[in-house]
Protein backbone atom coordinates (compact mmCIF):
# COMPACT_ATOMS: atom_id res chain seq x y z
CA UNK A 1 0.00 0.00 0.00
CA UNK A 2 1.08 3.59 -0.57
CA UNK A 3 0.29 6.71 1.06
CA UNK A 4 0.12 9.78 -0.88
CA UNK A 5 -0.05 13.53 0.30
CA UNK A 6 1.50 16.95 0.32
CA UNK A 7 3.04 18.27 3.33
CA UNK A 8 4.58 21.29 4.09
CA UNK A 9 8.11 21.98 6.28
CA UNK A 10 6.51 20.74 9.13
CA UNK A 11 4.25 18.11 7.80
CA UNK A 12 1.11 19.98 7.88
CA UNK A 13 -1.67 18.63 5.57
CA UNK A 14 -4.43 20.66 6.66
CA UNK A 15 -6.22 23.26 8.35
CA UNK A 16 -10.14 23.04 9.12
CA UNK A 17 -10.86 20.99 6.58
CA UNK A 18 -9.17 22.07 3.13
CA UNK A 19 -5.76 21.65 1.44
CA UNK A 20 -2.87 23.85 2.75
CA UNK A 21 -2.63 24.88 -1.25
CA UNK A 22 -3.65 23.28 -4.24
CA UNK A 23 -0.66 23.04 -6.95
CA UNK A 24 -1.77 22.42 -10.05
CA UNK A 25 1.43 19.96 -10.63
CA UNK A 26 0.53 17.97 -7.43
CA UNK A 27 -3.59 17.56 -8.49
CA UNK A 28 -2.32 16.08 -11.60
CA UNK A 29 0.35 13.47 -10.10
CA UNK A 30 -2.65 12.45 -7.54
CA UNK A 31 -4.83 11.86 -10.55
CA UNK A 32 -2.29 9.78 -12.78
CA UNK A 33 -1.01 7.89 -9.87
CA UNK A 34 -4.80 7.24 -8.77
CA UNK A 35 -7.24 6.75 -11.46
CA UNK A 36 -8.09 3.18 -12.20
CA UNK A 37 -7.23 2.39 -8.52
CA UNK A 38 -8.40 2.53 -4.98
CA UNK A 39 -8.03 5.31 -2.69
CA UNK A 40 -8.85 5.56 1.04
CA UNK A 41 -9.95 8.26 3.40
CA UNK A 42 -11.31 9.67 5.94
CA UNK A 43 -14.92 10.68 6.05
CA UNK A 44 -14.02 14.02 6.68
CA UNK A 45 -10.89 14.15 3.74
CA UNK A 46 -14.45 12.89 1.32
CA UNK A 47 -16.70 15.74 2.77
CA UNK A 48 -13.67 18.10 1.44
CA UNK A 49 -14.13 16.89 -2.18
CA UNK A 50 -15.99 18.66 -4.44
CA UNK A 51 -19.22 17.51 -3.79
CA UNK A 52 -18.51 15.85 -0.79
CA UNK A 53 -18.39 12.63 -3.44
CA UNK A 54 -16.24 10.09 -4.47
CA UNK A 55 -13.21 11.20 -7.21
CA UNK A 56 -14.15 9.56 -10.57
CA UNK A 57 -12.46 6.97 -11.94
CA UNK A 58 -11.37 5.52 -8.72
CA UNK A 59 -12.71 2.79 -5.81
CA UNK A 60 -12.98 4.64 -2.80
CA UNK A 61 -13.27 3.51 0.78
CA UNK A 62 -14.79 5.94 3.14
CA UNK A 63 -13.70 5.07 6.84
CA UNK A 64 -16.69 6.63 9.28
CA UNK A 65 -17.36 5.59 12.70
CA UNK A 66 -20.66 6.78 12.24
CA UNK A 67 -23.23 3.75 11.43
CA UNK A 68 -25.46 6.28 9.93
CA UNK A 69 -23.12 7.20 7.39
CA UNK A 70 -23.35 6.54 3.87
CA UNK A 71 -22.55 7.74 0.59
CA UNK A 72 -22.94 6.75 -3.20
CA UNK A 73 -20.60 5.57 -5.10
CA UNK A 74 -18.30 4.26 -2.04
CA UNK A 75 -17.45 1.46 0.28
CA UNK A 76 -18.16 2.73 3.63
CA UNK A 77 -15.72 1.09 6.52
CA UNK A 78 -16.44 1.00 9.95
CA UNK A 79 -12.97 0.38 11.50
CA UNK A 80 -9.36 -0.31 10.75
CA UNK A 81 -10.24 -4.08 10.28
CA UNK A 82 -13.13 -3.44 8.25
CA UNK A 83 -10.92 -1.70 5.91
CA UNK A 84 -7.93 -4.23 5.87
CA UNK A 85 -10.35 -6.60 4.99
CA UNK A 86 -12.28 -4.95 2.08
CA UNK A 87 -9.07 -4.03 0.59
CA UNK A 88 -7.63 -7.62 0.52
CA UNK A 89 -9.19 -8.08 -2.39
CA UNK A 90 -7.07 -5.78 -4.57
CA UNK A 91 -3.75 -5.74 -5.18
CA UNK A 92 -1.52 -4.11 -2.48
CA UNK A 93 0.23 -1.37 -4.91
CA UNK A 94 -3.10 -0.62 -6.19
CA UNK A 95 -4.27 0.84 -3.22
CA UNK A 96 -3.18 4.62 -2.02
CA UNK A 97 -4.04 5.91 1.73
CA UNK A 98 -5.20 9.46 0.98
CA UNK A 99 -5.84 11.27 4.51
CA UNK A 100 -7.08 13.14 6.85
CA UNK A 101 -4.18 12.25 9.91
CA UNK A 102 -6.16 9.89 11.53
CA UNK A 103 -6.28 7.94 8.82
CA UNK A 104 -2.37 8.22 7.43
CA UNK A 105 -1.52 7.23 11.31
CA UNK A 106 -3.64 4.20 11.42
CA UNK A 107 -2.53 2.70 7.79
CA UNK A 108 1.28 3.63 8.02
CA UNK A 109 2.34 0.79 10.10
CA UNK A 110 0.73 -1.32 6.75
CA UNK A 111 2.08 0.84 3.63
CA UNK A 112 5.64 0.24 1.94
CA UNK A 113 5.95 3.62 -0.16
CA UNK A 114 5.01 7.33 0.93
CA UNK A 115 4.80 9.75 -2.47
CA UNK A 116 5.08 13.23 -0.45
CA UNK A 117 4.70 16.48 -2.44
CA UNK A 118 6.82 18.48 0.07
CA UNK A 119 6.21 22.25 0.09
CA UNK A 120 8.99 24.56 0.86
CA UNK A 121 6.81 26.58 3.49
CA UNK A 122 4.86 26.54 6.41
CA UNK A 123 1.00 27.24 6.89
CA UNK A 124 -1.13 27.84 9.92
CA UNK A 125 -2.70 23.94 10.33
CA UNK A 126 -4.14 21.58 12.50
CA UNK A 127 -3.91 18.59 10.66
CA UNK A 128 -0.45 16.49 10.21
CA UNK A 129 1.28 13.74 8.39
CA UNK A 130 3.62 11.70 10.21
CA UNK A 131 7.42 13.47 9.81
CA UNK A 132 8.96 10.00 7.83
CA UNK A 133 12.42 12.21 7.72
CA UNK A 134 11.88 11.27 11.58
CA UNK A 135 10.99 8.20 11.68
CA UNK A 136 13.55 5.61 11.36
CA UNK A 137 11.58 2.92 9.88
CA UNK A 138 11.36 4.84 6.43
CA UNK A 139 14.21 6.51 4.24
CA UNK A 140 13.91 9.28 0.99
CA UNK A 141 14.96 7.06 -1.57
CA UNK A 142 13.82 9.65 -4.37
CA UNK A 143 13.23 13.28 -4.90
CA UNK A 144 12.30 15.30 -7.98
CA UNK A 145 13.90 18.25 -8.82
CA UNK A 146 12.54 21.91 -7.19
CA UNK A 147 9.58 22.37 -8.92
CA UNK A 148 7.77 26.07 -8.43
CA UNK A 149 4.12 27.53 -8.49
CA UNK A 150 4.29 31.32 -8.59
CA UNK A 151 6.70 32.37 -5.77
CA UNK A 152 6.33 28.38 -3.94
CA UNK A 153 8.87 26.24 -4.35
CA UNK A 154 8.07 22.67 -3.50
CA UNK A 155 9.20 18.41 -4.73
CA UNK A 156 8.13 15.37 -5.02
CA UNK A 157 9.74 13.19 -2.85
CA UNK A 158 9.41 8.94 -2.57
CA UNK A 159 10.21 7.58 0.79
CA UNK A 160 10.58 3.64 1.38
CA UNK A 161 9.84 1.31 4.52
CA UNK A 162 13.22 0.01 5.51
CA UNK A 163 13.67 -3.75 5.16
CA UNK A 164 14.49 -4.86 8.51
CA UNK A 165 17.17 -7.92 8.40
CA UNK A 166 16.38 -10.19 11.20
Amino acid sequence: MKLIAAADRRWAIGNKGNLLVSIPDDQRLFRQETLGKVVVMGRKTLQSLPGGQPLYGRTTIVLSRDPSFQVKGAQVARSLEDALKALQTYPSDDIYIAGGQEIYEEFLPYCDTAQITWIDYEYDADTYFPNLDKCGEWELTAQSEEQTYFNLCYEFRIYKRKTIVR
